[in-house]
């Protein structure tokens, strides 16, 4: 057995806090909750989950502008829920990371609250202030990515504060050492306690050039065709804003941190260029960032084989995702369940860390939520055209009123339209469901974790893609058409078929849409 890092075989799980379980019939998902359905995730196999932020926040973007780094809020639960969820999952083997979010705090924050009494204020440079320009706007031309300015005006103080996201999250000042010294106390508190690590959400958002410039614009056709708020963020060349070299400084110093408790540090990194991700995964920064490829993604064959190479090319140690809470599930975008289940047993058999966002396991499509019942605040920018409240909606466990999430009336989000076989409850004993193929799908994973090693591309092999890591091959048909396989000479046995739960023979063909992970079998003696 070789000494690898816990997290290197580790199978992920998100969990949206808000949408995955309610305890106490308001409606609104909680730590109980959670702590309620954690032999779900250990049925999976699942054995490193990710919380969403449960700290309190007045919720203007539903968590991720914090107000209290050390408080749960009450509508989680408490500091002691947080305790018990730790310690049911470590019982269970998974280990807990939670979102870091410090590129920015809640304006309800009592640092941006007492920093906006006045410009001597002793947390005034805990946040990034300037004097207007000559004629009385924004100091540059930066963007937020909700649309408009990314500076507002603070009448009392006569300065705009900075934020690159809505105008409540303040972007804090990292050039401020009390700033660097206050999270590194935040990390210890929570590791302390327990935690196994943290999401780093805009990881490489943390710092600015000093000089504040103005962004370059980008030339028109260089710009992304998108709509809504995030298409003016898209027309700047984002050079002074973020991606500033000494983010790493800030990663490595938390690493030292991480190390000590032997926890893990992902960050949320959104470059879909692999080569300009990599920079970020170092032997003293980050032990893994998230790659955002195939989230971004539709279904298209051939970029899905493109991208898979070249990000497992760049870096070894990846956290690889198909869907997350800020994205329109992999189902819809792919058109079905099969393709992404595909998809997902290619993500399983590399190395770096799989994740599932909750509901994945069922093969769920984004949920309907109709117009007047949007909670999204970028859908509230734009009209709702890139609302990411579908991909929100409450868990099914069961059929009935509710799903077996809530006792409530009603949910935070509408339900979505869901079915009984869409539910936990309905696919938990059916072979062929997507919540039995998944938890198939990662117990093969367990099993080859030893074996793994950079992947080996199949050649000529048409439209099935495929690689070789170690002893194991991993295929997946992603045409519309069955192909011939033939993994290679050798004997083979088969860990895990899409459409076969009781395959130990390797397919002569691969139907569409169907994935395979086979393992060569050692040679005979003599």
């Amino acid at each position: 057995m070789r000494d690898r890092p816990w997290w290197q075989d580790a199978i992920g799980y998100q969990v949206y806090l808000p949408s995955f379980q309610d305890s106490d019939g308001d409606g609104w998902g909680d730590l109980p909750g959670l702590i309620s359905r954690l032999d779900h995730l250990h049925d999976l196999g699942v054995t490193l989950l990710w919380i969403s932020p449960f700290h309190p926040s007045p919720m203007r973007d539903h968590g991720y502008d914090v107000a209290d780094y050390r408080g749960v809020d009450p509508r989680y639960g408490t500091l002691d829920d947080v305790d018990k969820l730790l310690c049911a999952a470590h019982e269970r083997g998974i280990r807990v990371v939670a979102d870091l979010v410090v590129n920015h705090t809640s304006s309800e924050h009592p640092w941006f609250r007492s920093a906006r009494r006045s410009r001597t204020d002793p947390m005034r440079d805990r946040y990034i202030w300037r004097d207007p320009a000559p004629d009385g706007g924004p100091p540059n031309n930066w963007l937020s990515h909700f649309g408009g300015p990314a500076w507002t005006f603070d009448e009392h103080t006569g300065q705009y504060y900075l934020h690159l996201f809505t105008p409540d999250q303040p972007d804090l000042n990292w050039q401020n050492p009390e700033v660097a010294d206050e999270v590194d106390d935040i990390l210890r508190f929570w590791f302390d306690r327990g935690l196994d690590g943290f999401r780093i959400d805009t990881a490489h958002y943390l710092t600015k050039h000093p000089g504040l410039p103005d962004n370059p614009w980008l030339a028109a056709e260089d710009v992304p065709v998108q709509g809504g708020v995030a298409a003016e963020w898209l027309r700047q060349d984002h050079r002074y804003d973020i991606e500033q070299p000494s983010a790493m400084d800030i990663h490595r110093r938390w690493r030292a941190i991480a190390d000590f408790y032997h926890a893990v540090l992902i960050g949320e990194v959104y470059i879909l260029d692999p080569a300009r991700l990599a920079t970020y995964v170092q032997a003293d920064g980050l032990h893994s960032t998230f790659w955002f490829g195939l989230v971004e993604s539709g279904w298209a064959p051939e970029r899905v084989a493109t991208m898979l190479r070249a990000a497992a090319a760049a870096a070894p140690n990846l956290a690889w995702v198909q869907s997350s809470h800020d994205r329109k599930r992999a189902v819809t975008r792919y058109g079905s369940a099969r393709r992404a289940i595909a998809v997902a047993t290619l993500l399983m058999g590399l190395p770096g860390i799989p994740f599932l966002y909750n509901g994945e396991e069922l093969g769920l499509p984004d949920g309907t939520v109709p117009p007047g019942h949007a909670q999204d605040p970028l859908a509230a920018a734009d009209g709702g055209s890139q609302s990411r409240d579908g991909a929100r909606t409450p868990m099914p466990w069961e059929p009935g009123p509710g799903l077996g999430f809530t006792t409530a009336p009603a949910a935070w989000l509408p339900f979505g339209d869901r079915r009984p076989g869409d539910t936990v409850a309905e696919q938990r004993d059916d072979p062929s469901s997507p919540l039995s193929i998944h938890r198939r799908l990662i117990a093969a994973r367990a099993r080859t974790a030893c074996a793994r090693t950079a992947p080996l591309w199949l050649e000529d092999s048409g439209d099935v893609l495929g690689y070789r890591t170690g002893p194991i091959v991993v295929a997946a048909n992603l045409s519309e058409a069955p192909h011939p396989f033939d993994p290679g000479p050798g004997r083979w046995r088969c860990e895990f078929d899409t459409d076969d739960p009781e395959a130990d023979r390797v397919p002569a063909e691969l139907a569409p849409g169907q994935a395979v992970m086979l393992r060569q079998e050692a040679a005979a003696a003599g």
